[in-house]
């Protein structure tokens, strides 16, 4: 016994290696990738311990403990990022957690692509700008807030776009996470304009009947979700410093991009407002560049002014210039956009230094070093540099390790092109798609581009830009894989249906029941079950269906096996497919839900003389070959319902969070009925006739659950078998998103179990003579 407890003990970390080993074979080209990353984020952990601290750096750093709305930039990275990891650690897991988030980025945008049907290596290689580029990389390292920025951008094109036309419950938590996102980089409040154009065209294109109210709805409740949570911000901002506003430096950014154009002499600018424009002619100030009249521009005569007196100058003459001097003042942003688009890493006159965000071989000062060292001090850590490691770096960068201006370019044509229908585009479900992260990444970099240039500004391109390129590319040529559902096409329960699936169903036999029970009649007659009878309940699932029944056995245990499918009013040859593999077919005319259809054919394996039901599911997710372990115990008389586990056995589903869910609804179930159960919702299944038909079911869907806490309330004899749980054959899921499935799942659970709480005290309260024997208690598993 103590010999296999390690091995017990070291099984879930075997499989968990055997899943990651066959993910990785599978996914080989987001793999190598991801290795490369993974190598060059190592390196910078080794060449700059414990992290690098920018300018900006100690700005987030002073106020991570505060949060004080009033500096130049919003208090989200510190809110969101970097004062959690303070709280619980110090600078060097700031970086290591950046670097694992910039590698679970590209996991993100890889899941994305593919979830809309981009083949794998042209998914894959999207990724490659965010894994492989030393300037992503140089600034993961930093003490910065451009990577939650990224992320947060990716998060709401997944929003937007994972089910297909959002509804306005995703518009609403996508515009709540672009708030969020302006409230990391200020640099982001324009881009509610391109996500409330995609909503407001795709909206209405899941159900063009419901015409333009629902795209306005969604748009609205994009643009509300938005507002309502910077207008709190707002006034948090007010509560410190006595005005509403983002930032306490809103008008600099703008006065530095009109100060380097600004005709001082021909302007009609008040006395404060001259003060206020600078003295060096225009050549001179566009060589001293933008930046310095941003953050340190402060003229001898500003110091008759108060503070506000002069920040008031300052926004009169930019609003001025902006009204008098357009021209100039748009073609100074036209061509700061355009240098982001350059073949190299360049820099012109005026320009924020390259430098800052190169890899250099000593470890960069861009403040005093007694400042840096006072910091040093207080987090207790010595900034050190490993020169071979820095070296290594340096030359990777600066030989070409970064993606090329001209690249990005030529992203953002293809992802224009597919949004605007060039090609097989106009007739691709990704038209609209390919519109969402072409128009965020073309307003980032334009607003960043009309404050000014910055090579550390275009980053957000190296995520959203290559996402445009491969859904363009996949829209215009329809290279796309067929086997992933098209989230824009693929069936999704509309508010009729949700609310169906909400509803209990009706007493059995209803209207569909009897159709279906008559149409079964007419083409069997009275031909009675085998002693065993396997259910499948199946809705839409001709592709997996005729292996799933190919694979079913005549014989188990030593009794004959009948095969019952009852199609649940499928849209497709389901039925047909049944029919042609010689399954005994019952068609339900409507499609009501699995519980239903399982419901149905309890009901029908009793009548025609099934000892036994065996439930298993169309899409090839349980092993049949393990049919007998389910069985043998029904006839030993061990038990009188027999279920699969794979808690017990193991499982192939790369769903964590679907993982995580068999786990807590199993201690919830374990919790409310007192008996311990490690998987409530195993479909592979076997039970004596009498035991579903004797208990109440109510559930269109999730009646997995219904059923089991059901049997367990009525005391029949439950037992639990190691069984496997296979990835689907083909299909997808018709559950819903995982939030949609554990709220549903949730109130199945609770819902059951009130249920039969209280019909087990009205039993009990019950006349003696009148009360109904119990079957045997629950057995031990």
């Amino acid at each position: 016994m103590t010999r296999r407890l390690p091995a017990l003990a070291l099984r879930p970390l075997r499989r968990a290696l055997r899943l990651a080993v066959r993910l990785a074979v599978r996914h080989w080209l987001l793999t190598a990738l991801l290795i490369g990353g993974a190598v060059l984020r190592l390196l910078a952990e080794i060449a700059y311990q414990p992290v690098l601290l920018y300018i900006d750096s100690f700005r987030y750093l002073s106020d991570a403990g505060q949060f004080d709305p009033t500096g130049i930039d919003p208090i989200g990275y510190e809110l969101l990022l970097l004062g959690p990891l303070l709280l619980v650690g110090n600078l060097w897991l700031v970086a290591v957690v950046q670097h694992l988030l910039g590698l679970g980025l590209a996991v993100g945008i890889y899941a994305l692509l593919r979830r809309h049907g981009v083949l794998r290596w042209i998914a894959a290689l999207a990724t490659a700008p965010v894994l492989l580029d030393a300037y992503q990389v140089q600034i993961e390292h930093n003490v910065m807030s451009d990577l939650l920025f990224q992320i947060l951008l990716v998060v709401v094109v997944a929003l937007l776009t994972w089910r297909g036309a959002p509804r306005p419950r995703t518009a609403l938590l996508a515009g709540l996470v672009l708030a969020a996102a302006v409230l990391v980089r200020v640099v982001g409040v324009t881009l509610v304009v391109p996500a409330a154009v995609f909503v407001l065209l795709a909206a209405g294109a899941r159900r063009p009947r419901d015409g333009w109210r629902q795209r306005w709805r969604a748009t609205g409740a994009l643009v509300a979700g938005f507002a309502a949570v910077l207008g709190v911000y707002a006034v948090y901002h007010m509560t410190w410093a006595g005005t509403p506003g983002l930032t306490g430096e809103s008008g600099s950014a703008v006065f530095g991009r009109t100060a380097v154009v600004a005709d001082c002499e021909h302007l009609d600018l008040t006395p404060p407002e001259r003060i206020a424009c600078p003295d060096e002619p225009v050549a001179e100030r566009q060589r001293i560049g933008i930046d310095h009249y941003i953050h340190f521009y402060a003229p001898p005569e500003a110091e008759g002014l108060t503070p506000d007196g002069f920040k008031a100058a300052q926004n009169s003459l930019a609003f001025k210039v902006l009204l008098n001097q357009p021209a100039d003042v748009a073609g100074g942003i036209v061509e700061d956009l355009l240098k982001g688009f350059a073949p190299t890493r360049t820099q012109s006159v005026g320009d924020v230094p390259l430098s800052r965000w190169q890899f250099q071989t000593t470890y960069p000062l861009f403040t005093p070093e007694w400042y840096l060292d006072g910091w040093a001090e207080v987090y207790g850590i010595e900034p050190a540099v490993d020169p071979a490691a820095a070296g290594a770096l340096r030359t990777y960068q600066l030989g070409g390790g970064y993606t090329p201006g001209t690249a990005l370019g030529a992203f953002l044509l293809l992802g224009a092109a597919s949004a605007a229908g060039v090609g097989r585009a106009r007739r691709s479900g990704l038209r609209a798609v390919c519109l969402l992260p072409t128009g965020l990444s073309a307003a980032v970099l334009l607003t960043a581009a009309a404050l000014e240039f910055s090579w550390r500004y275009q980053l957000p391109g190296l995520v959203l830009l290559p996402m445009s390129a491969a859904l363009g590319a996949t829209a215009m040529t329809g290279w796309r894989d067929r086997s992933v559902p098209d989230p824009v096409t693929a069936p999704r329960p509309t508010a009729e249906t949700s609310r169906t699936e909400e509803a209990p169903m009706s007493a059995f036999p209803d209207a569909v029941d009897r159709a279906a029970l008559d149409d079964y009649e007419q083409r069997y007659g009275q031909r009675p079950f085998a002693p065993v009878v396997l259910l499948i309940a199946a809705y839409d699932e001709a592709e997996a269906i005729g292996g799933v029944l190919d694979r079913l056995p005549t014989t188990s245990c030593g009794l004959d096996v009948d095969p019952l499918v009852v199609v649940d009013g499928a849209t497709d040859n389901t039925a047909e497919v049944a029919l042609q593999h010689g399954a005994q077919t019952c068609l339900a005319p409507t499609n009501r839900g699995q519980g239903a259809a399982l419901r149905l054919g309890y009901r029908l394996a009793a009548e025609r003389g099934a000892r036994y039901v065996v439930t298993t599911d169309a899409d090839g997710q349980y092993d049949i070959d393990e049919l007998p372990h389910l069985l043998q115990p029904l006839l030993d008389g061990e038990a009188d319902f027999v279920t699969g586990s794979r808690a017990l056995g193991r499982t192939e589903s790369t769903d964590l969070v679907r993982r995580a869910g068999t786990h807590v609804f199993a201690w919830l179930v374990s919790a409310l009925t007192r008996q311990r159960v490690t998987d409530t919702s195993f479909g592979f299944r076997a039970m004596r006739v009498e035991v579903p038909n004797s208990v109440t079911l109510e559930q269109n869907q999730y009646q997995s659950s219904e059923l089991l806490v059901g049997v367990l309330a009525h005391g029949y004899r439950v037992l639990e078998k190691p069984m496997t749980m296979l990835a689907r054959a083909a299909g997808h899921s018709k559950k819903g998103n995982n939030l949609l499935y554990g709220y549903r799942y949730a109130r199945v659970v609770l819902g059951t179990w009130l249920r039969e709480r209280r019909a087990g005290r009205a039993r009990a309260q019950a006349p003696a003579e009148s009360r109904v024997s119990e079957p045997a208690a629950v057995g031990e598993r």
